[in-house]
């Protein structure tokens, strides 16, 4: 075994023995129904309480939660699950995690768009892009473009969703409902990291993320893991303002972890104000209220420097 897989194995399994304290240290032992305990030093269970209720070996799950090498099947690790009270995405990151056989699906890191996506994006009558799981913005239509031109904008490894919402100014990125959007944003990220540990390009843009954002570092220490799936979103645009979509995630056969993003207007005012800006009737402000004229929106770019 060569070294890099050597390290890959230790990263993962200190991931897995992280999420499982994560998620011990959240039921307490009421929830689990066991009687009602004393006043604790810490939070949750204790590891021979869960060892207990899944019926496996103290020494074994103590073992498991301190990342050490050890084998796990999807029934000792369901049994797990159950006690932890996992839900789905959850489950799902557990076998990832756990690297269980036939069950961890290997998916690609795509940054360039596969042609067969190409028309069926432009033909889309609604706002949509495509997307990595890394949240790296692929590609787009022409109804996309013209309600995110600020976004559009960023190059490189800032033309991803995730860097924009943590790292360029407040005025300058389009989420209205945060304490709701970015949450699932970054468990979502959580979820698709357990697939890439290892990877040089996905461990130096986390790293990157935690040392530049104390915000993103706050909510990746959580350890909450989402799947990709339907969700509102609510976004501001400086000409039209308020825009309100249910958002759709479509997988692509073809091309596994990529993913197409479809925005449908959840109001006719959203529908109105999307067409206004796909056919250029929407007027700009010359001032948007955060003192930035129009074109310095659209060109700003993120301001922290590289990392020292």
């Amino acid at each position: 075994m060569t070294n890099v897989a050597v390290e890959n194995g230790a990263a993962r399994r200190a991931e897995l023995a992280e999420f499982l304290r994560s998620r011990r240290e959240r039921i307490t032992p009421e929830q689990a129904g066991l009687p009602p305990a004393p006043r604790r030093r810490t939070p949750g269970l204790r590891r021979e309480e869960v060892a207990q209720l899944a019926a496996v070996g103290v020494t074994w799950y103590t073992w498991l939660e301190q990342g050490r090498p050890i084998n796990a099947s999807t029934q000792v690790l369901d049994a797990i699950a159950r006690t932890l009270k996992l839900d789905t995405a959850e489950h799902r990151h557990l076998y990832v995690l756990a690297q269980v056989p036939d069950v961890a699906q290997a998916e690609a890191d795509l940054a360039a768009l596969p042609a067969t996506l190409r028309p069926i994006l432009d033909g889309m009558g609604h706002m949509a892009a495509v997307l990595n799981e890394r949240f790296d913005l692929i590609a787009t239509n022409s109804r996309f473009d013209a309600v995110f031109p600020s976004l559009l904008d960023q190059d490189g490894p800032q033309r991803n969703t995730l860097w924009c919402t943590f790292l360029l100014p407040a005025c300058c990125h389009p989420f209205v409902n945060r304490h709701e959007t970015i949450p699932a944003l970054v468990a979502t990220l959580r979820g698709a990291y357990a697939r890439h540990i290892g990877e040089p390009h996905w461990d130096e843009f986390i790293k990157d993320l935690l040392e530049r954002s104390p915000d993103f570092a706050e909510l990746w220490s959580r350890n909450d893991v989402a799947g990709f799936g339907r969700m509102q979103r609510v976004f501001y645009q400086p000409a039209v303002g308020l825009l309100r979509y249910e958002m759709s995630t479509f997988g692509v056969l073809d091309a596994p972890g990529v993913r197409m993003n479809v925005f449908v207007p959840a109001d006719e005012e959203t529908r109105l104000a999307e067409a206004k800006l796909a056919v250029g009737d929407a007027e700009h402000p010359e001032v948007l209220s955060c003192g930035h004229t129009w074109d310095e929106w659209i060109h700003t770019r993120a301001t922290v420097g590289p990392v020292a």
